[in-house]
């Protein structure tokens, strides 16, 4: 596919492998293994000597076309699926890291990311630095000569606080260190960190890449020589995509910068409706001049994006009071779909790390993540009125 096409053109015919009948829906291969001609063939493809499809676990074709499409919407070399976003991020740094490295990452990342690394990489002498999400200096201040790793959320989850990607972009390549991405919140529809000299790209392509809830899925995106790193660990280690959830994804892919621009439509009209109602203490959301990086996120993205985050005006009883009167909106900690999903970051997403940790990146009792869909505005602020009342 010639990668000059636009980018909904790239979304929707990139990487289609048709079979020999020719099919013009992507096909789903539900198969755990693959047939040779005879030994002298499977040794070739045990071996690599000879490309082509050898195991379920780790090549198949549906997926391939989800990886193929995937790193042309991110202007990558190369794109390697898991099973979940959180798959993605232990397979680049379990690929790319050893015992003794360091990490330093953004302060504002997700609960469960800063578990694997404190609890789980930790464990095997991968340590892990904590700086404020914004502040390019103490990235680079943080580095140590044993640091391989700089890794950031962007716009962050759940506060969508933006860190200036070239800006530490240049701080990594001048330590000689990787920079890797969570692209989660944006997508390549509104965002592309490779572009703006990221060297790695993750998703959780649960979120806006299926777009309608309905599977798990993740995704590495890069250079060809890291993502060769990745996939020899996804094919020992086995956390790999089903051709199922692949086939979703690509099916999301096709409508993705549609679903994107419309609500980040609606998301930036239900944080200024927000913004005005005097039961909201604060309102976080790129979009709005009253973002702390507003210039920032309006440089290098194409629209704030669809999550708004708001601070209730007292703490965990009142933004309780205001999730559990809505009758609309789904509580669940999911994002990323059509339909707007509402939850309390203190004791859900960020429910698992401590206090301290979670009073460092600002999450406060009193904060709900609003992840917003394609229903109608008006709903959407009378369902969150009703506990503000």
């Amino acid at each position: 596919m010639d990668k000059s096409y636009d980018f909904d053109t790239l979304a929707i015919r990139t990487g289609q492998e048709r079979s020999q009948f020719n099919e013009h829906g992507e096909a789903l291969y539900l198969t755990s293994s693959f047939v040779f001609d005879n030994a002298a063939q499977a040794a070739a493809r045990f071996s690599g000597a000879e490309a082509g499809y050898v195991y379920g676990r780790f090549s198949n074709p549906t997926v391939t076309m989800m990886q193929d499409r995937l790193a042309a919407l991110e202007v990558a070399e190369a794109c390697i699926a898991t099973a979940s976003g959180m798959a993605a991020i232990m397979a680049t740094t379990m690929a790319l890291l050893k015992a003794g490295d360091h990490i330093v990452s953004s302060r504002g990342i997700f609960g469960a990311t800063q578990q694997l690394f404190d609890n789980i990489l930790g464990r095997f002498g991968v340590e892990t630095t904590y700086v404020p999400t914004t502040d390019i200096e103490a990235y680079r201040e943080a580095i140590r000569p044993n640091t391989r790793l700089i890794f950031a959320e962007t716009p962050s989850n759940p506060l969508t606080e933006v860190v200036d990607i070239g800006a530490l972009a240049a701080v990594a390549r001048d330590k000689g260190v990787l920079l890797a991405i969570d692209n989660c919140f944006c997508t390549p529809a509104l965002q592309r960190p490779l572009v703006l000299g990221a060297d790695i790209v993750i998703h959780s392509a649960t979120k806006y890449l299926d777009g309608q809830g309905r599977v798990i899925g993740g995704a590495v995106c890069g250079r060809k020589a890291e993502m060769d790193e990745v996939f020899k660990f996804l094919r020992t280690a086995g956390p790999s995509l089903s051709p199922f959830n692949a086939w979703v994804i690509l099916k999301g892919l096709e409508t993705l910068n549609l679903r994107m621009q419309a609500q980040s439509a609606h998301a930036l009209e239900l944080a200024r409706r927000l913004e005005a109602h005097p039961g909201v203490a604060r309102v976080f959301y790129p979009g709005l001049a009253s973002h702390p990086q507003h210039e920032l996120a309006m440089r290098q993205q194409k629209t704030g994006g669809a999550i708004v985050s708001f601070e209730v005006k007292g703490a965990r009883t009142e933004a309780w009071r205001v999730i559990d009167a809505c009758r609309m909106l789904s509580v669940t900690a999911n994002l990323g779909d059509v339909k707007t999903t509402i939850t309390h970051p203190a004791t859900t997403t960020h429910g698992r790390i401590s206090a301290e940790a979670r009073a460092a990146a600002g999450i406060s009792e009193g904060l709900i993540r609003v992840a917003v869909g394609l229903e109608s505005v008006d709903d959407i602020y009378s369902d969150l009125v009703a506990g503000l009342a």
